[in-house]
């Protein structure tokens, strides 16, 4: 298969209706793969580049980004919400509110990152601590803080452009916005960082010229192709289209926003051992979070061809696409584990050498979580498949699972009695719990489709 850049709607419809379901979402997921690896990695940049300076600034990056969490969870709230529509609609040839939808996402999602960047610099030193600064890390977070809120309205609008093309089965596109921005942020963080001597403030402000960088060229991608224009004549703000929002998007706003707080109660948690355990989390959240972007860009391939076939009620090709794609998962994580369990301390030491304390708790986190990762391949297509096919209640309570219903009350629990141990081992916990409630909501779906199916075949 080969991917064209100046296809039409039209040939978008009938390719994910029709084409043979493996290579078509192999096809989907190499940009997706790529555009999540590369956004995991600009945000891993950040990370190893400040790693060279101290561990407070270490520190500072890795509290600092649980507020990063709630900005892309504001993006992808309005990009899941908008996009899950569109592809619906799509799929059953209504192209007028699709356009509509579009529009009324992306300005919702600038808006509401220009409150929040609003609200967080009038309240930057309390914000700061509320996140988890210890006094010696502080003065480096409000520095890192302040100029990141400057980027908040262009990051949010960026995930929804990036979220709604790959709905309409263009992720090629949102690959080419998402990348180009990554690659600044890599090449500008060692020159303001190290050669113009700014620090902590340097990375910042290399993360926010990317972030401007990406959201004009997606803007500037999204009238290409057979994508639909973002039109300010078309913002409709309705009850209609706020509902379609919510029930799309609150699963995605409830697993990053539960990240989030997850993250803040982590370094919170771990700063009871030291700034050396808060390095060490943050270290091993952002490795798990590169390898889950791996394969969360498989699934989100999954998704465009999940919300047509289901709008054009094709269930047995939902049900073949959703099998497909979890015994790839489950074989892929299965490896990243393997290897990752060899050579724990090498892959902590690559962001912060030269600290064994950091290296100790990173690598034991990192080994505790690697345990439970071939699960994950279940749990998350099962919740992107809920998502996408509008089963809010099941899809938000699966989303919540992980990083809240059963992360928030571990990590209270665990490190009361084992110590730093337990805060290590929080995440492996709550990911094995998180697996046993997705087997029973998963199969009740898919015999759901079975049964559509079979009344279809009887009319």
């Amino acid at each position: 298969m080969h991917f064209h850049l100046s296809h039409t709607a039209d040939d978008n419809y009938r390719q994910l209706t029709t084409a043979p379901v493996p290579g078509l979402i192999m096809k989907l997921a190499v940009p997706t793969i790529i555009s999540m690896l590369v956004t995991s990695f600009y945000n891993m940049a950040d990370t190893y580049f400040v790693g060279k300076i101290d561990t407070q600034s270490t520190a500072a990056v890795g509290i600092v980004f649980s507020l990063m969490s709630v900005i892309q969870a504001i993006g992808f709230f309005f990009g899941h919400g908008s996009g899950n529509y569109m592809s619906r609609r799509l799929g059953a040839k209504d192209t007028a509110n699709a356009e509509r939808m579009a529009s009324t996402g992306f300005f919702l999602a600038f808006f509401s990152g220009l409150v929040l960047m609003a609200l967080g610099l009038l309240l930057l030193t309390p914000l700061s601590v509320w996140l988890g600064s210890t006094p010696t890390i502080l003065p480096y977070t409000e520095q890192y803080l302040g100029i990141i809120l400057l980027g908040t309205p262009f990051m949010s609008a960026s995930l929804v452009l990036n979220n709604q093309m790959r709905f309409q089965g263009n992720a090629l596109y949102a690959m080419v916005g998402i990348v180009s921005g990554a690659f600044i942020n890599v090449a500008l963080d060692p020159l303001f960082i190290f050669v113009f001597d700014m620090g902590v403030a340097g990375a910042a402000v290399a993360t926010v010229i990317s972030q401007v960088c990406s959201f004009t060229l997606l803007l500037f991608m999204s009238r290409r192709g057979g994508n639909i224009r973002i039109r300010y004549r078309n913002f409709t703000p309705t009850l209609a289209f706020l509902k379609e929002i919510v029930s799309g998007g609150t699963p995605s706003l409830a697993r990053q926003g539960l990240a989030s707080l997850s993250t803040i109660l982590l370094n919170l948690a771990a700063g009871q051992y030291g700034d050396a355990a808060i390095a060490g989390m943050s270290i091993v959240s952002r490795i798990g979070m590169f390898i889950n972007a791996f394969f969360i860009g498989f699934g989100q391939g999954f998704q465009p061809v999940c919300g047509f076939s289901y709008g054009a009620q094709l269930y047995a090709r939902v049900r073949q696409a959703f099998w497909f794609c979890v015994k790839v998962g489950v074989a892929f994580l299965a490896v990243c584990a393997v290897l990752g369990f060899g050579c724990a301390e090498q892959v902590v030491e690559l962001f912060r050498k030269g600290d064994p304390a950091v290296v100790a708790t990173g690598a034991a986190a990192l080994r505790w979580q690697l345990v439970t990762y071939p699960l994950g391949a279940w749990v998350i297509i099962s919740n992107m498949m809920l998502q996408t096919i509008r089963k809010p209640v099941r899809a938000t309570l699966l989303s919540s699972a992980r990083q809240g219903l059963f992360f928030i009350p571990l990590i209270f629990i665990l490190p009361h009695v084992w110590g730093l141990q337990g805060v290590e081992m929080c995440q492996a916990v709550a990911d094995m719990l998180t697996f046993l409630l997705a087997i029973p909501i998963t199969f009740s779906v898919l015999a759901e489709m079975k049964r559509k199916e079979r009344m279809l075949a009887s009319l």
